[in-house]
Protein backbone atom coordinates (compact mmCIF):
# COMPACT_ATOMS: atom_id res chain seq x y z
CA UNK A 1 0.00 0.00 0.00
CA UNK A 2 1.46 3.59 -0.75
CA UNK A 3 1.94 6.91 0.45
CA UNK A 4 -1.68 7.97 -0.37
CA UNK A 5 -3.47 5.49 1.09
CA UNK A 6 -1.88 6.23 4.27
CA UNK A 7 -3.61 10.00 4.15
CA UNK A 8 -7.03 9.04 2.80
CA UNK A 9 -9.30 6.05 3.05
CA UNK A 10 -9.09 4.31 -0.12
CA UNK A 11 -12.57 5.22 -1.18
CA UNK A 12 -12.40 9.00 -0.54
CA UNK A 13 -13.45 10.89 -2.99
CA UNK A 14 -10.76 13.92 -2.30
CA UNK A 15 -7.32 13.76 -3.79
CA UNK A 16 -3.76 15.05 -2.59
CA UNK A 17 -1.60 16.83 -5.44
CA UNK A 18 0.34 13.69 -5.92
CA UNK A 19 -2.64 11.72 -7.32
CA UNK A 20 -4.05 14.69 -9.61
CA UNK A 21 -0.94 14.75 -11.19
CA UNK A 22 -1.49 10.92 -12.19
CA UNK A 23 -4.84 11.62 -12.94
CA UNK A 24 -3.98 14.07 -15.79
CA UNK A 25 -2.16 11.00 -18.03
CA UNK A 26 -6.23 9.20 -17.79
CA UNK A 27 -8.17 12.76 -18.42
CA UNK A 28 -9.86 12.43 -21.80
CA UNK A 29 -9.61 15.68 -23.98
CA UNK A 30 -12.51 16.47 -26.18
CA UNK A 31 -16.20 15.68 -24.87
CA UNK A 32 -16.63 12.42 -26.95
CA UNK A 33 -14.05 10.80 -25.01
CA UNK A 34 -15.82 11.99 -21.81
CA UNK A 35 -17.28 9.23 -20.48
CA UNK A 36 -20.61 10.09 -18.38
CA UNK A 37 -22.60 13.14 -17.69
CA UNK A 38 -24.31 12.58 -21.00
CA UNK A 39 -27.09 15.66 -20.37
CA UNK A 40 -24.52 18.29 -19.19
CA UNK A 41 -22.05 17.04 -21.80
CA UNK A 42 -24.63 17.57 -24.49
CA UNK A 43 -25.55 21.25 -23.27
CA UNK A 44 -22.23 22.10 -23.23
CA UNK A 45 -21.21 20.44 -26.42
CA UNK A 46 -24.10 23.33 -27.58
CA UNK A 47 -22.64 26.16 -25.72
CA UNK A 48 -19.35 25.68 -27.04
CA UNK A 49 -20.43 25.10 -30.88
CA UNK A 50 -22.16 28.29 -30.65
CA UNK A 51 -19.74 30.27 -29.60
CA UNK A 52 -17.48 29.31 -32.21
CA UNK A 53 -20.32 29.46 -34.38
CA UNK A 54 -20.24 33.28 -33.55
CA UNK A 55 -16.20 33.83 -33.39
CA UNK A 56 -16.50 34.61 -29.91
CA UNK A 57 -16.29 33.21 -25.98
CA UNK A 58 -19.19 31.41 -24.31
CA UNK A 59 -20.78 32.36 -21.43
CA UNK A 60 -19.35 31.81 -18.14
CA UNK A 61 -19.80 27.92 -16.55
CA UNK A 62 -20.47 27.51 -13.45
CA UNK A 63 -19.98 23.31 -12.68
CA UNK A 64 -21.17 21.60 -9.02
CA UNK A 65 -21.20 18.90 -7.47
CA UNK A 66 -19.67 16.02 -4.93
CA UNK A 67 -15.65 15.80 -5.53
CA UNK A 68 -14.41 13.56 -8.00
CA UNK A 69 -16.67 13.37 -10.97
CA UNK A 70 -14.62 15.23 -13.62
CA UNK A 71 -15.42 19.09 -12.52
CA UNK A 72 -11.46 19.66 -13.34
CA UNK A 73 -11.22 17.43 -16.68
CA UNK A 74 -14.57 19.41 -18.07
CA UNK A 75 -12.65 22.53 -17.48
CA UNK A 76 -9.80 21.35 -19.19
CA UNK A 77 -12.14 19.85 -22.21
CA UNK A 78 -13.75 23.27 -22.93
CA UNK A 79 -10.34 25.24 -23.25
CA UNK A 80 -9.16 22.32 -25.42
CA UNK A 81 -12.78 22.55 -27.68
CA UNK A 82 -11.97 26.42 -27.50
CA UNK A 83 -8.18 25.98 -28.36
CA UNK A 84 -7.83 28.25 -26.16
CA UNK A 85 -5.31 28.44 -23.21
CA UNK A 86 -6.44 27.41 -19.82
CA UNK A 87 -5.47 29.33 -16.42
CA UNK A 88 -5.66 27.20 -13.46
CA UNK A 89 -6.48 28.58 -9.78
CA UNK A 90 -8.97 28.08 -6.80
CA UNK A 91 -10.56 30.15 -4.19
CA UNK A 92 -8.60 29.65 -1.48
CA UNK A 93 -6.10 31.08 -3.39
CA UNK A 94 -7.44 33.93 -3.54
CA UNK A 95 -7.48 36.03 -0.24
CA UNK A 96 -7.40 39.89 -1.57
CA UNK A 97 -9.10 41.61 -4.52
CA UNK A 98 -5.23 42.08 -5.50
CA UNK A 99 -4.39 38.54 -5.86
CA UNK A 100 -7.66 38.21 -9.14
CA UNK A 101 -6.60 41.45 -10.18
CA UNK A 102 -3.23 40.29 -11.52
CA UNK A 103 -4.73 37.12 -12.62
CA UNK A 104 -7.20 38.94 -14.65
CA UNK A 105 -4.91 41.49 -15.47
CA UNK A 106 -2.99 38.44 -17.42
CA UNK A 107 -5.12 37.34 -19.75
CA UNK A 108 -5.37 36.82 -23.28
CA UNK A 109 -8.64 36.60 -25.34
CA UNK A 110 -10.43 33.99 -24.99
CA UNK A 111 -8.55 32.50 -22.58
CA UNK A 112 -10.32 29.60 -19.99
CA UNK A 113 -10.09 30.50 -15.91
CA UNK A 114 -10.79 27.73 -13.96
CA UNK A 115 -11.41 28.72 -10.57
CA UNK A 116 -11.67 26.07 -8.62
CA UNK A 117 -13.31 26.20 -5.03
CA UNK A 118 -14.84 28.97 -6.02
CA UNK A 119 -17.28 29.14 -2.79
CA UNK A 120 -14.28 29.52 -0.90
CA UNK A 121 -12.94 32.98 -2.39
CA UNK A 122 -12.82 36.05 -0.40
CA UNK A 123 -15.82 38.38 -0.31
CA UNK A 124 -14.01 41.65 -1.79
CA UNK A 125 -12.16 39.28 -4.75
CA UNK A 126 -16.00 37.80 -5.44
CA UNK A 127 -17.25 42.07 -5.66
CA UNK A 128 -14.32 42.64 -8.00
CA UNK A 129 -15.24 39.43 -9.79
CA UNK A 130 -19.21 40.63 -10.85
CA UNK A 131 -17.62 43.44 -12.83
CA UNK A 132 -14.70 41.57 -14.91
CA UNK A 133 -17.96 38.34 -15.33
CA UNK A 134 -20.10 40.86 -16.91
CA UNK A 135 -17.92 44.33 -17.92
CA UNK A 136 -14.52 42.65 -18.98
CA UNK A 137 -13.19 45.33 -16.42
CA UNK A 138 -11.85 45.81 -13.27
CA UNK A 139 -11.15 48.76 -11.10
CA UNK A 140 -7.85 48.92 -9.56
CA UNK A 141 -7.37 50.70 -5.99
CA UNK A 142 -4.36 52.99 -6.06
CA UNK A 143 -3.24 54.34 -2.77
CA UNK A 144 -4.63 54.23 0.64
CA UNK A 145 -7.50 56.05 2.69
CA UNK A 146 -8.49 59.51 1.01
CA UNK A 147 -6.04 59.89 -0.99
CA UNK A 148 -7.24 56.49 -2.74
CA UNK A 149 -8.26 56.32 -6.14
CA UNK A 150 -9.95 53.77 -8.74
CA UNK A 151 -8.09 52.89 -12.08
CA UNK A 152 -10.35 51.27 -14.63
CA UNK A 153 -8.74 48.31 -16.53
CA UNK A 154 -9.96 46.89 -18.88
CA UNK A 155 -9.63 43.23 -19.71
CA UNK A 156 -10.19 41.16 -22.92
CA UNK A 157 -13.08 38.70 -23.22
CA UNK A 158 -12.77 35.31 -21.32
CA UNK A 159 -14.55 32.45 -20.03
CA UNK A 160 -14.62 31.56 -16.63
CA UNK A 161 -15.14 28.05 -15.20
CA UNK A 162 -16.27 27.70 -11.80
CA UNK A 163 -16.28 24.82 -9.96
CA UNK A 164 -17.59 24.07 -6.78
CA UNK A 165 -19.00 21.03 -4.66
CA UNK A 166 -21.00 23.53 -2.45
CA UNK A 167 -22.81 25.74 -4.84
CA UNK A 168 -25.29 26.24 -1.69
CA UNK A 169 -22.46 28.94 -0.27
CA UNK A 170 -21.98 30.70 -3.44
CA UNK A 171 -23.85 34.38 -2.83
CA UNK A 172 -27.14 34.73 -5.56
CA UNK A 173 -25.46 37.39 -7.81
CA UNK A 174 -22.61 35.17 -8.26
CA UNK A 175 -24.51 32.19 -9.35
CA UNK A 176 -26.54 34.79 -11.92
CA UNK A 177 -23.43 36.35 -13.73
CA UNK A 178 -22.83 32.37 -15.10
CA UNK A 179 -24.62 31.76 -18.52
CA UNK A 180 -24.56 27.93 -18.15
CA UNK A 181 -24.71 25.78 -15.18
CA UNK A 182 -24.29 21.94 -15.05
CA UNK A 183 -24.72 19.69 -11.66
CA UNK A 184 -22.44 16.92 -11.85
CA UNK A 185 -24.75 13.86 -10.82
CA UNK A 186 -22.86 10.32 -9.63
CA UNK A 187 -22.20 7.67 -12.59
CA UNK A 188 -24.11 4.67 -13.45
CA UNK A 189 -21.92 0.98 -13.21
CA UNK A 190 -22.25 1.17 -16.77
CA UNK A 191 -20.46 4.64 -16.78
CA UNK A 192 -17.99 3.81 -14.47
CA UNK A 193 -17.17 0.56 -16.80
CA UNK A 194 -16.11 2.27 -19.73
CA UNK A 195 -14.17 4.74 -17.70
CA UNK A 196 -12.13 1.82 -16.32
CA UNK A 197 -11.52 0.14 -19.64
CA UNK A 198 -10.64 3.33 -20.91
CA UNK A 199 -7.85 3.92 -17.95
CA UNK A 200 -6.86 -0.07 -18.54
CA UNK A 201 -5.87 0.60 -21.89
CA UNK A 202 -4.03 3.88 -20.93
CA UNK A 203 -2.44 2.00 -18.27
CA UNK A 204 -1.66 -1.18 -20.69
CA UNK A 205 -3.01 -3.40 -17.91
CA UNK A 206 -5.00 -6.74 -19.53
CA UNK A 207 -8.27 -6.74 -18.19
CA UNK A 208 -11.50 -8.99 -18.52
CA UNK A 209 -14.68 -7.36 -19.21
CA UNK A 210 -16.16 -9.07 -16.10
CA UNK A 211 -13.05 -7.77 -13.67
CA UNK A 212 -13.67 -4.54 -15.00
CA UNK A 213 -17.38 -4.55 -13.80
CA UNK A 214 -16.60 -6.02 -10.92
CA UNK A 215 -13.88 -2.55 -9.60
CA UNK A 216 -16.83 -0.40 -11.17
CA UNK A 217 -19.57 -2.14 -8.89
CA UNK A 218 -17.54 -0.89 -5.97
CA UNK A 219 -16.33 2.29 -7.26
CA UNK A 220 -19.21 4.27 -5.15
CA UNK A 221 -20.50 6.00 -8.56
CA UNK A 222 -17.31 7.91 -8.68
CA UNK A 223 -14.49 7.96 -11.44
CA UNK A 224 -11.82 9.31 -9.41
CA UNK A 225 -12.23 6.55 -7.09
CA UNK A 226 -12.72 3.72 -9.57
CA UNK A 227 -9.60 4.96 -11.40
CA UNK A 228 -7.79 4.50 -7.76
CA UNK A 229 -9.61 0.57 -7.34
CA UNK A 230 -7.95 -0.21 -11.00
CA UNK A 231 -4.74 0.40 -9.52
CA UNK A 232 -4.58 -1.06 -6.46
CA UNK A 233 -6.18 -4.37 -7.85
CA UNK A 234 -3.42 -3.84 -11.13
CA UNK A 235 -1.12 -4.54 -8.48
CA UNK A 236 -2.33 -7.10 -6.58
CA UNK A 237 -2.75 -8.77 -10.21
CA UNK A 238 1.07 -8.02 -11.14
CA UNK A 239 2.86 -9.08 -7.81
CA UNK A 240 0.38 -12.06 -6.67
CA UNK A 241 -0.94 -13.14 -10.42
CA UNK A 242 -0.49 -13.09 -13.90
CA UNK A 243 -1.15 -9.86 -14.40
CA UNK A 244 -4.69 -10.00 -15.85
CA UNK A 245 -7.34 -8.86 -14.08
CA UNK A 246 -10.51 -10.99 -14.03
CA UNK A 247 -13.43 -10.99 -12.28
CA UNK A 248 -11.93 -13.69 -9.35
CA UNK A 249 -8.89 -11.70 -9.20
CA UNK A 250 -10.40 -8.23 -8.91
CA UNK A 251 -13.02 -9.59 -5.86
CA UNK A 252 -9.88 -10.97 -3.92
CA UNK A 253 -8.15 -7.82 -4.21
CA UNK A 254 -10.77 -5.42 -2.99
CA UNK A 255 -11.72 -7.99 -0.25
CA UNK A 256 -7.98 -7.43 0.41
CA UNK A 257 -7.96 -3.65 0.60
CA UNK A 258 -11.56 -3.80 2.32
CA UNK A 259 -13.57 -2.31 0.01
CA UNK A 260 -16.82 -4.58 -0.12
CA UNK A 261 -19.23 -5.50 -3.10
CA UNK A 262 -21.17 -1.95 -2.10
CA UNK A 263 -18.05 -0.05 -2.05
CA UNK A 264 -18.13 0.05 1.84
CA UNK A 265 -14.87 -0.02 3.17
CA UNK A 266 -14.23 -0.06 7.11
CA UNK A 267 -14.47 2.60 8.06
CA UNK A 268 -18.44 2.67 6.73
CA UNK A 269 -18.74 -0.48 8.32
CA UNK A 270 -17.97 -0.01 11.69
CA UNK A 271 -20.37 3.07 11.72
CA UNK A 272 -23.29 0.70 10.94
CA UNK A 273 -21.63 -1.99 12.80
CA UNK A 274 -21.71 0.24 15.67
CA UNK A 275 -25.38 1.98 15.40
CA UNK A 276 -26.41 -1.66 15.03
CA UNK A 277 -24.73 -3.79 17.23
CA UNK A 278 -23.81 -0.82 20.25
CA UNK A 279 -27.07 1.32 20.10
CA UNK A 280 -29.41 -1.38 18.46
CA UNK A 281 -29.72 0.54 15.51
CA UNK A 282 -29.96 4.27 16.90
CA UNK A 283 -31.01 6.86 17.25
CA UNK A 284 -27.57 8.01 18.61
CA UNK A 285 -25.57 11.39 17.87
CA UNK A 286 -22.64 12.42 16.18
CA UNK A 287 -19.90 12.78 18.34
CA UNK A 288 -21.11 9.69 20.12
CA UNK A 289 -20.76 7.31 17.00
CA UNK A 290 -17.59 8.90 16.36
CA UNK A 291 -15.87 7.74 19.94
CA UNK A 292 -17.12 4.77 19.03
CA UNK A 293 -15.49 4.07 15.99
CA UNK A 294 -12.36 5.78 17.68
CA UNK A 295 -12.48 8.33 14.53
CA UNK A 296 -12.72 12.23 14.37
CA UNK A 297 -16.27 13.74 14.72
CA UNK A 298 -15.20 15.72 11.58
CA UNK A 299 -14.20 12.26 9.52
CA UNK A 300 -17.43 10.04 10.28
CA UNK A 301 -19.49 13.20 9.34
CA UNK A 302 -17.65 13.98 5.97
CA UNK A 303 -15.59 11.03 5.23
CA UNK A 304 -18.52 7.87 5.79
CA UNK A 305 -21.79 9.68 6.16
CA UNK A 306 -22.21 11.21 3.00
CA UNK A 307 -22.50 7.60 1.29
CA UNK A 308 -23.94 5.72 3.54
CA UNK A 309 -27.00 8.00 3.92
CA UNK A 310 -26.76 8.94 -0.22
CA UNK A 311 -26.74 4.40 -0.10
CA UNK A 312 -29.63 4.41 2.13
CA UNK A 313 -27.98 2.59 5.30
CA UNK A 314 -27.92 5.31 7.69
CA UNK A 315 -30.45 8.13 8.38
CA UNK A 316 -30.19 11.34 9.98
CA UNK A 317 -33.04 11.93 12.41
CA UNK A 318 -33.46 14.99 14.76
CA UNK A 319 -32.32 13.32 17.22
CA UNK A 320 -29.54 11.37 15.88
CA UNK A 321 -27.99 9.12 13.48
CA UNK A 322 -30.58 5.78 12.84
CA UNK A 323 -29.34 2.34 10.90
CA UNK A 324 -32.03 2.04 7.95
CA UNK A 325 -33.03 -1.97 7.35
CA UNK A 326 -30.43 -2.14 4.62
CA UNK A 327 -27.90 -1.57 6.81
CA UNK A 328 -28.95 -4.68 9.31
CA UNK A 329 -29.39 -6.84 6.35
CA UNK A 330 -25.79 -5.65 4.68
CA UNK A 331 -24.04 -6.96 8.20
CA UNK A 332 -25.65 -10.05 7.72
CA UNK A 333 -28.12 -8.93 10.62
CA UNK A 334 -31.60 -9.71 11.11
CA UNK A 335 -33.71 -6.48 11.36
CA UNK A 336 -35.06 -5.92 14.69
CA UNK A 337 -39.34 -5.94 15.55
CA UNK A 338 -39.14 -3.75 17.58
CA UNK A 339 -36.82 -0.93 15.53
CA UNK A 340 -37.84 2.77 14.65
CA UNK A 341 -36.75 4.04 11.25
CA UNK A 342 -39.32 7.19 11.75
CA UNK A 343 -38.03 10.74 11.49
CA UNK A 344 -35.94 10.59 8.63
CA UNK A 345 -36.69 14.05 7.46
CA UNK A 346 -34.52 15.83 8.72
CA UNK A 347 -30.83 16.71 9.65
CA UNK A 348 -29.97 16.34 12.72
CA UNK A 349 -27.21 19.04 14.35
CA UNK A 350 -27.09 17.56 17.91
CA UNK A 351 -24.32 15.96 19.77
CA UNK A 352 -26.02 13.70 22.05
Amino acid sequence: MNSEDNVRPLVSADADFEERTFESALRPKTLAEFGGQRRVSEQLELVLHAARGRNGVPDHVLLSGPPGLGKTTLAMIIASELSAPLRITSGPAIQHAGDLAAILSGLSEGEVLFLDEIHRMSRPAEELLYMAMEDFRVDVIVGKGPGATAIPLEIPPFTLVGATTRAGLLPGPLRDRFGFTGHLEFYEASELERIINRSAELLQVDMTAEGGAEIASRSRGTPRIANRLLRRVRDYAQVRADGIITLALAKAALDLYEVDRMGLDRLDRGVLDALCRRFGGGPVGLSTLAVAVGEERETVEEVAEPFLVRSGYLARTPRGRVATPAAWRHLGLNVPKNATFADTLFDADDDA
